[in-house]
């Protein structure tokens, strides 16, 4: 009869464990992807000023059309773009982009003394440095994630683990870089796939 009870006890805890693994792995699951959603928000606010910077720029340096046609491009790749990694490559471009709009401000000191333009650098910068920070949240759970034992279960081809197989993220870790003004807004993927 304590067999018995000991046998039960050992399963107990193995269902246990295996209950707090997947609920474990499930809420870092949710947290990357909660993360990748605040990136994707200071990248949509960072879209929204570009128009604004190009229109100043504009005003100034009206024979520089290439420069403008280039960032317009690249923003619109940066807002169509999928997956992560995908999203990465169109904001190196829009990166490129953008610094072209920033040497050919240099060339005009009128307006580099606009405070309308000054006012959008400020707001960019700003808003680069929130990208920076949920970055360096999403980094973080991405490898919290990686390193979750219950994510190794994830491999395993047999039994009850195949649940936690449908759960996959799309991540990607991502570098910073610095050189457009304060911060340079690449992502560079440096994981194809985290698990």
């Amino acid at each position: 009869m304590t067999l018995i009870y000991i046998l039960l006890g050992i399963v107990a805890v193995v269902i246990a464990w295996f209950i707090a693994s997947y609920n474990g792995f499930v809420r870092l699951v949710n947290r990357t992807k909660e993360a990748w959603a605040d990136i994707d928000v200071q990248l949509k606010r960072r879209y929204d000023l570009i128009p604004n910077l190009v229109e100043t720029v504009k005003g100034y340096a009206t024979h520089e059309t290439t420069a403008f046609e280039n960032v317009t491009k690249a923003r619109a790749a940066a807002m169509g773009a999928g997956g992560a990694a995908e999203k990465g490559k169109a904001e190196n471009m829009l990166t490129d982009a953008l610094k072209s709009i920033f040497a050919v401000a240099e060339a005009y000191p009128d307006l580099k003394a606009n405070q309308n333009f000054l006012e959008l650098q400020r707001e960019l910068s700003d808003t680069e440095n929130k990208v920076q920070a949920a970055r360096r949240f999403y980094n973080t759970n991405v490898r919290d994630l990686k390193k979750n034992p219950s994510a190794a279960l994830r491999h395993a081809r047999n039994g009850p683990v195949l649940i936690l197989k449908g759960n996959q993220p799309d991540s990607v870790l991502l570098h910073l870089e610095s050189t457009l003004g304060d911060t340079k807004l690449a992502l560079r993927p440096a994981l194809a796939s985290v698990l």
